[in-house]
């Protein structure tokens, strides 16, 4: 090719591009190696795994409920139905005993050096209730956040549902999946998806449910106590199901995949 004939893409590319390309071209002939005896990723925790994790543990649901039982314990004994204190002096005291607890829980964290992100989250959530109940001088109102909050969740989680995206396989793509939502491609787990994303839904309105109709009757104490002795064990049931569920789809998948590849062979 004489000067003067080059392409155009080429006769204006300059010295810098040039040099650019040479240098990619180099790598790519020239790939950087994984060091020896090291996998080239970590593997992927289990969704047990990551639900475990993002639930604190068994330590982390014992540590949620502290500031709760601290309430209740509080407002029960220092009230009318043993010290009788006084509803308000009751109150206060037991707002003071469940942000102590939360804090408490925090700090013993963080001297540790352990994670504090539960905690933290742990006494966002005390504090705004008992903030509620001091205002408005009743105990009831502590618990109204988490119930309205819970309510909140049902609404997001059936609206996902009727528009055909399951906030169940989205948290799963994240959780258990690396990332990846090509669950949007396989029916069978999509409609397995659709189907948990209603599950969840029924099983915090459940929750929710009891709480709100204890609040509309005046039952602070008993909301506290629905709270930790049926919430958590629900929570942990429609977890449970639906690694299960996911589980039992993706095994068949990966059956029939075996299977296909064996009948070629």
């Amino acid at each position: 090719m004489t000067p003067g004939s080059e392409p155009r893409h080429v006769a204006h590319e300059t010295v810098e591009e040039r040099v650019a390309e040479e240098f990619v071209e180099e790598l790519e002939l020239h790939p950087v190696k994984e060091p020896e005896g090291q996998p080239d990723e970590e593997p992927f925790p289990s969704m047990s795994e990551q639900i475990s994790e993002q639930l604190g543990g068994v330590r982390g649901l014992i540590e949620s409920s502290i500031p709760v039982l601290a309430f209740v314990l509080l407002n029960v004994l220092l009230g009318e139905t043993f010290l009788d204190l006084g509803k308000k002096t009751a109150l206060y005291w037991a707002i003071g005993g469940s942000l102590g607890s939360a804090v408490a829980i925090g700090v013993y964290r963080l001297a540790r050096k352990q994670s504090v992100r539960h905690a933290v989250n742990g006494v966002l959530g005390v504090a705004i209730g008992a903030f509620l109940a001091w205002r408005t001088g009743d105990a009831k109102n502590f618990y109204l956040p988490g119930i309205l909050l819970t309510l909140g969740q049902v609404v997001v989680l059936v609206a996902s549902v009727a528009v055909r995206r399951p906030i169940i396989g989205y948290v799963w793509g994240v959780l258990a999946n690396g990332g990846k939502h090509d669950w949007f491609d396989n029916a069978r787990l999509f409609r397995t998806f659709q189907w948990l994303t209603l599950v969840w839904a029924a099983s915090l309105f459940v929750r929710a449910g009891v709480q709100g109709w204890l609040w509309l009757a005046d039952e602070a104490n008993a909301i506290g106590i629905v709270r930790i002795l049926i919430s958590w064990p629900i929570y942990a049931a429609t977890f449970a199901y639906t690694a299960w569920a996911v589980h039992r789809v993706t095994s068949a998948d990966r059956a029939e995949d075996e299977e296909l590849e064996e009948a070629k062979a």
